[in-house]
């Protein structure tokens, strides 16, 4: 061993977990504390944005959908992730989130074509509307679950989460004989999160922002260059996206314009704010929830309607599923719950899947997939698989927490609770807290 006194497969994670309903069992795929450089490659794209999220101070990034992603500006030495946390709920953040890489699916058939490929109905989106979906694959587990944009009749975009979506659409299209074409498209994203995002957006691109819906789509033009502009965003506080067209040309124009209308708004270049989106208890693919997971597993059971009619993929195996949850008989080992659960505040990204185990001790029974601390609610929440049988709230488990979270004197593990997901409200609720309001177990 050279340079480290650390043996790095003490560090690997007990597997004694079950996961026999997964053909790859999730604790194998984990880093752990991994301190290597990230070498910055022509394997991974910076993005338009890339060099403007360097300019306004980006200290760190990771991979997502192969593209280098900003995942910190404020250095921990000067309060880290929470400080910029505060700039989003009490004023206006911009994010870099090109790594939503647009794919395009346009022609006569683009409606039936689409429809086949999500759970809910794409026939009920309107044009100029955009809409959380998800895509299954014909076992049920879930592909991908971005935001869907419907930007004319005849074309729509996936505003995809982290997996390559675009190869397995062409696929299906090989089968399907569809008349539509399928490709990326250069467009890439800004967001525009807090309080203060309307106010904003009305300085860029004038009082027809106040009427856009959520979800609504609004064309535009940011110093000349053609916009879409949707109200989404992955906090649950108010907040835009900004879809430029034409990026790798233009991104230095729209982020420049962004930048000068935000100064008398106190705005702030910062990463997606992941403890804000834990909170409303909004999914990250590849963390919450992989192509391995059912949407009954990880709260996304509202996706599948009961109502549609038409075909699409997995409809098959996920009406099975459905029926045996109904007899009590889930075809899934976990399922994904909310927990708070105590121990030093978490202000900063877990590296590992924390190990979930009874209240009484004995061996681990789940894993946290997405922890984080909640100023609101004084103390660590966090999105986590247990067993079906112990998902009820007011459960009582353990949590295996990494030495920087010990309380002084305890064992290493922190109590916790299952409790509701989201765990406070939204300022925009998301499709499942609307169907929840209207008495509904499914999108229409």
């Amino acid at each position: 061993m050279t340079g480290s006194s650390v043996r790095y497969a003490d560090l690997r994670q007990c597997l004694s977990v079950d996961q026999s309903d997964r053909s790859v069992p999730i604790n194998l795929r984990q880093s752990g504390p991994t301190p290597v450089g990230m070498l910055i490659s022509t394997r991974v794209r910076k993005s338009p944005y890339w060099h403007l999220s360097m300019e306004a101070g980006c200290w760190r990034a990771t991979v997502y959908n192969r593209v280098y992603h900003p995942r910190g500006y404020v250095r921990p030495e000067d309060g880290g992730a929470m400080v910029e946390y505060n700039a989003l709920v009490n004023h206006v953040t911009l994010w870099n989130v090109a790594v939503e890489r647009q794919i395009q699916v346009k022609g006569p058939d683009a409606e039936r074509f689409v429809d086949h490929v999500i759970t809910r109905s794409a026939k009920r989106i309107p044009a100029m509307q955009a809409k959380y979906v998800i895509l299954c694959n014909e076992a049920g587990g879930v592909l991908n679950d971005p935001v869907l944009l419907r930007v004319a009749e005849d074309e729509f975009w996936f505003s995809l989460a982290d997996s390559d979506i675009e190869l397995w659409l062409r696929g299906v299209n090989i089968g399907l004989k569809c008349n539509v074409s399928i490709a990326e498209i250069d467009v890439a994203p800004v967001q525009i999160q807090g309080p203060k995002s309307e106010a904003l957006l009305v300085d860029l691109l004038g009082e027809r922002v106040r009427d856009i819906p959520f979800y609504g789509l609004m064309e535009g033009q940011v110093r000349g260059r053609d916009v879409i502009v949707s109200q989404t965003g992955f906090t649950g506080e108010k907040g835009y996206e900004i879809y430029l067209k034409d990026a790798t040309l233009y991104a230095e124009e729209l982020w420049y314009a962004v930048l000068e209308a935000g100064e008398r708004h106190n705005l702030m270049v910062t990463a997606p704010a992941h403890h804000r989106r834990i909170a409303a208890g909004i999914l990250s693919w590849g963390q919450d929830l992989d192509q391995e997971t059912l949407p009954f597993q990880c709260n996304l059971g509202y996706q599948v309607p009961r109502r549609k009619r038409t075909d699409y993929i997995g409809k098959e195996a996920l009406e099975a599923a459905r029926t045996a949850m109904e007899a009590g008989k889930p075809p899934f080992r976990n399922v994904l719950v909310g927990l708070v659960f105590g121990g030093r505040p978490v202000t900063d990204y877990a590296n590992d899947f924390w190990l979930v185990g009874p209240a009484d001790g004995g061996e681990p029974v789940g894993y946290v997939t997405s922890p984080w601390f909640s100023p609101e609610l004084e103390t660590n929440i966090a999105l986590a698989y247990v067993p079906w049988e112990m998902r009820a709230v007011g459960t009582r488990l353990r949590v295996q927490l990494p030495g920087a979270y010990h309380e002084s004197g305890q064992d290493g593990s922190a109590s916790a609770e299952v409790v509701d997901v989201p765990f406070r409200p939204s300022v925009n609720p998301n499709s499942r807290e609307v169907a929840r309001a209207k008495g509904r177990d499914s999108v229409e």
